[in-house]
This record gives structure tokens, C-alpha cells and sequence, in this order.
């Protein structure tokens, strides 16, 4: 990837790079902005990522790898708050975001926003400074109320915000099909200025680990038929319809090991993970407590041994923005049985790398198990096709290098048209 060392501000004000994965408010943005920050900077440009400092013992200002600092922005009181309850503090972060550009005298090329709260200072930012701005919404407030209703605890002017940034910013990237119709469809969001990019993963990350040694070294027992579930421990996610599936696969004499990885911490408990006490009740009423293992959060380099291990990796969100744990799980060569929704339902290909089900249907997902887990030779088909996929379209490398494009081709049309107000002018 060639570029023109750029200045470029990644704005992700609850979702750091530095933050342990696994958590409520962490997950797939943390990821995401992560590695785009990593080969954006491998393809030598400058990257700062401003983030809101939650934590008092980090310096405002780390740097973190080659070309990457991170920027704390102090925006409410210094500890973990829900993402949630953060949008009364974004006036302070724009305010100390400015601040800081001004004091050290940066001029950045173009801010790239992570999440309407981001986005929300990325316009102000842009007006004071006339610095374009780059959208990547990561959820929609519209879309989220659908699914949650009166559980959704973001503000109500949340929708009016984003409708606000889709007018103003110069780009915004949808991340599959369904995220780019939800954007012109409840937001009248410009066809002009969408640009579908997908999620990825890591190569160095993410790669076949012989099943046997996993499981050896995870302490899994060889021979059993294992099932995972990794991410984000929260009621969204499905994980319950998962667990209610093993009640439906043990009516039918199948005997499954469900491993349940995430958390806020290595080792949950119901104290500190209230969904898994509520996974635990779901379970014992059903009778399939004994079918399942909660193994905790995990540190990245851990993973994927847990997903080389398993015979099928499931997740059944009730909605899914993207997801980027499918595509971690088939760049192991593990077949994914996904919910066809969001960005699941673009990243999987039914009956090619695993299969799509209804969300909220234990029957329907205790069906495909059973079909896939029947078949060894599909299943050893949808693993190699799973590789191949994830290696053609879903790398951070080439990702990275269709958000480059995209920022190229934001700048161009920006040069453009200040030639042409000036010209005006004159």
C-alpha cells in the first residue's frame, strides 16, 4: 500500500486499542481500530488515536507501535464508564481534542470517526478546523432500537446525531450490504458518499492450529464433538440460544461440549459476568449445564487454539453490524453456523463455509449442528473453503488498502473543491 504520509486522527472515544478484549464495551471497534491503525501505519502514514482517557495511571500521550501514538482526551471523570452514559461528556472531549491539535501544532490530513459519539466530534473538529471527516458507524441507533426497544439505554437524540453526521461527513464506510441499506434506508444517508469495506482479521493472529494439539493444549478432551461461542457477554450476542439449542440436541441423544469464551475477566462468575449467571439458569433449567464450560476472557494470542479446537463456531446475535469473530474462526478452518443477519450473512456463505440460521431458534440451530457435525467430509470442505474466503476478501491488508483508496479519493475531491470555492471567491 503506497501512500502519501498522511496525518491521519482515528477518533474511537470508548473503544481503545490499549483495552482487554471481551468486556461489555469491548470487542470488535477495539479490533477494529487496532489493526486498520497497524497497517495504515505499515503503508507509512501517521496515525494518532484519540481515545477517552479512563484510566489515571496511562500518560495522555503513548507511543504505542512504529507511527502509532494513542491520545487520552480527558472527557468525564477518569474511570470505565458505559458507552451508554459517555455522550454528556463528548463537548469536553471535542473541546481537549482541539486543544491538543492546537498545542502541538498537528495538521492532520483527514479524522476517520469510530461510532456516532465519535462522529459527533469529528464534525465538530471538522468545522472549527476544516479537516474532512471519514464515518465508520459500527452500530446504528435505528437499527439497535429495532432489536432491543425500551433495553436500549443510549440517549434518544442518539438517532437525531447520526442522521445529523450522515449529511456531514465526507464518507462514511458501510461494512457489508445490509449496514449500507440500513444507512440510506433510516438515515437518507448519500449513495454518493457510502463505501462498503469489511471488517478483517489477522494473518499473524489467526491461522490452523492441528486440532489435536489444541485440545491438548486447552485440556479438551479428543474425542468430543465441541462447539464455541466467543465474544462480547452480553444478552444481544444469543448466546442463550445457543445454550437452548444443546437442550434440543440432547433430546436427540447428541452429545455436545459448548465452550463459552469472553467475559470481563480470565475467570468469570456471576458476580462479575451477570449474563453468564443468566446463561447458568437458562442451562440448569434446561438440564444441559453439564454440556457446557465458561472459560473466561481470553488474551488474543490465546484464541486461536480455542477456535482450531472446535468442531463449529456458532453465534446467533439477534442483529450483527459485522462481526468479526466468523471470520477469525474460518481463517482457522473452523465452518461457522452464523445468524442470518447484518454482516454474519455476508462474511458466511451458507452451505460453503457453514451455514445460516434464524436468530431466536434453538431448533432450527441444533438442526444445522447436527447435519454439519454429521458430514465429516462437508465439514472438512467448508474449512478449506472457509480459508479461502477469508484470504481473498476479509485480510486487514486489504482492507487497510480500500480505506487508503477511499481516504485518497476523500482528499482529492476535498483539494477540488476548495479550488472551486476559491476560484468562486476570486
Amino acid at each position: 500500500m503506497k501512500s502519501l504520509n498522511q496525518q491521519i486522527a482515528l477518533i474511537s472515544e470508548h473503544a481503545s486499542p490499549l483495552a482487554d478484549l471481551g468486556g461489555v464495551d469491548t470487542g470488535g471497534q477495539n479490533v477494529y481500530v487496532t489493526q486498520l491503525a497497524r497497517y495504515l501505519a505499515k503503508g507509512k502514514q501517521r496515525v494518532d488515536i484519540f481515545t477517552r482517557w479512563e484510566d489515571e495511571s496511562l500518560p495522555q500521550v503513548v507511543n504505542w507501535q512504529p507511527g502509532i501514538r494513542v491520545v487520552h482526551i480527558a472527557a468525564g471523570p477518569q474511570l470505565v464508564i458505559p458507552k451508554e452514559d459517555i455522550l454528556p461528556y463528548m463537548h469536553e472531549f471535542k473541546q481537549n481534542m482541539l486543544a491538543f491539535i492546537l498545542a502541538e501544532d498537528i495538521r492532520y490530513d483527514l479524522i476517520h470517526a469510530n461510532f456516532f459519539m465519535s462522529g459527533l466530534v469529528a464534525a465538530g473538529i471538522k468545522e472549527a478546523l476544516n479537516i474532512p471527516f471519514v464515518i465508520t458507524f459500527h452500530a446504528l441507533g435505528h437499527v439497535r432500537k429495532i432489536h432491543q426497544g425500551d433495553n436500549d439505554r443510549f440517549p434518544a437524540e442518539r438517532l437525531q446525531i447520526e442522521a445529523d453526521i450522515v449529511q456531514q461527513a465526507d464518507a462514511i464506510i458501510a461494512e457489508c450490504p445490509q449496514d449500507k441499506d440500513d444507512l440510506i434506508n433510516h438515515y437518507n444517508a448519500p449513495i454518493s458518499r457510502i463505501t462498503i469495506i469489511p471488517c478483517g482479521f489477522s494473518e499473524e493472529e489467526f491461522h490452523p492450529v492441528e486440532k489435536p494439539l489444541a485440545r491438548k493444549k486447552l485440556n479438551i478432551p479428543q474425542k468430543a464433538k465441541v462447539l464455541l461461542q466467543l465474544g462480547r457477554m452480553v444478552p444481544r450476542k444469543g448466546v442463550d440460544n445457543v445454550v437452548k439449542a444443546l437442550a434440543e440436541l440432547k433430546k436427540m441423544g447428541k452429545q455436545v461440549l459448548l465452550v463459552i469464551v469472553g467475559g470481563e475477566q480470565q475467570h468469570t462468575d456471576i458476580i462479575t459476568c451477570p449474563e453468564r449467571k443468566r446463561l447458568m439458569d437458562i442451562a440448569q433449567k434446561a438440564g444441559v449445564l453439564d454440556m457446557i464450560h465458561f472459560a473466561g476472557r481470553k488474551d488474543r494470542e490465546q484464541l486461536k487454539y480455542y477456535y482450531s479446537a472446535a468442531d463449529l463456531f456458532v453465534t446467533t446475535p439477534w442483529y450483527e453490524p459485522f462481526g468479526i469473530t466468523p471470520l477469525e474462526s474460518m481463517a482457522c478452518g473452523t465452518p461457522v453456523i452464523g445468524s442470518n443477519v447484518g454482516g454474519i450473512k455476508y462474511s458466511v456463505l451458507d452451505g460453503k463455509t457453514g451455514a445460516l440460521v434464524p436468530p431466536h431458534d434453538p431448533k432450527a440451530l441444533a438442526n444445522a449442528i447436527v447435519k454439519l457435525l454429521s458430514n465429516k467430509q462437508a465439514l472438512e470442505k467448508m474449512s478449506i473453503n472457509a480459508l479461502n474466503r477469508v484470504k481473498r476478501y476479509f485480510t486487514w491488508a486489504n482492507v487497510a488498502v480500500k480505506v487508503d483508496a477511499l481516504y485518497k479519493k476523500v482528499l482529492r475531491n476535498t483539494t477540488l473543491q476548495r479550488t472551486i470555492e476559491e476560484t468562486k471567491a476570486a
